[in-house]
């Protein structure tokens, strides 16, 4: 990182009245939770957007829920990193499902795409926490007697109005709207960069590749969340 733009951010995030930070999966595999589009993203033979969807769902349940227990497992068996933990402090807005950024000491989440440990009825529509990391019986029902679901939005889904909205509010709110491992090509999460420079946010990627919004932002830093939060936030 450049000596003199890490000193500028930080005395811009200093002096900042509102920060609200954007994360997308890169933040969580650093806690080794595989990326949709990384290697790490293959399971039996499947790839997620096989698995992740009402169709495969109605056609196989039992199938899907194997994976969703694969990876409550895999979850449940990390630790928040250095990044989560430097922007505990701030609005989150984010893509992840894994509740990451809660247990690092996050109060105000806003997840876009759901929650893994959430499960809601096909039939009766409940919704609950279950944060057991294996269920004992796949697939599992509610107490309705319908199949339950993974709580979060598949492929082909639209996300949940109330949460989008809440999410627009707090980026278009923020003075400094930090985006941090996100491909940026996910709509409409996507969106929401472009939306809180509009509205006058200063829009500081970081990642350790360059990505779609890249040229738009004002500062765009290469490198991981572990390795640049805490020392932007010091």
């Amino acid at each position: 990182m450049n000596p003199d733009k890490t000193e500028t951010l930080r005395k811009l995030l200093r002096s900042a009245r509102s920060v609200c930070v954007l994360t997308g999966a890169g933040i969580s595999a650093e806690s080794g939770i595989p990326t949709f589009r990384g290697p790490g993203g293959l399971w039996r033979d499947f790839r997620p957007e096989e698995l992740a969807t009402p169709q495969a769902f109605a056609k196989d349940p039992k199938t899907v829920w194997e994976w969703y227990d694969w990876r409550r497992q895999l979850i449940a068996k990390a630790e928040p990193n250095a990044g989560h933990l430097a922007v505990a402090k701030f609005t989150i807005v984010t893509q992840n499902v894994d509740g990451l950024h809660q247990r690092a000491g996050s109060r105000n989440v806003i997840e876009v795409h759901g929650s893994i440990w959430k499960v809601r009825c096909v039939q009766c529509n409940a919704e609950t926490m279950d944060e057991r990391p294996s269920l004992p019986e796949l697939p599992p029902r509610c107490e309705c007697g319908g199949l339950l679901r993974p709580g979060v939005v598949w492929f082909g889904e639209g996300l949940s109005m109330r949460v989008w909205d809440n999410a627009e509010k707090a980026v278009c709110a923020s003075e400094i709207l930090l985006v941090v491992g996100t491909s940026a090509v996910v709509h409409p999460a996507a969106s929401l960069a472009p939306m809180a420079k509009l509205s006058g946010a200063t829009v500081v990627e970081i990642n350790p590749d360059e990505t779609a919004l890249s040229d738009e932002v004002d500062y765009s830093i290469r490198g991981t969340a572990a390795q640049v939060l805490p020392l932007l936030l010091e």
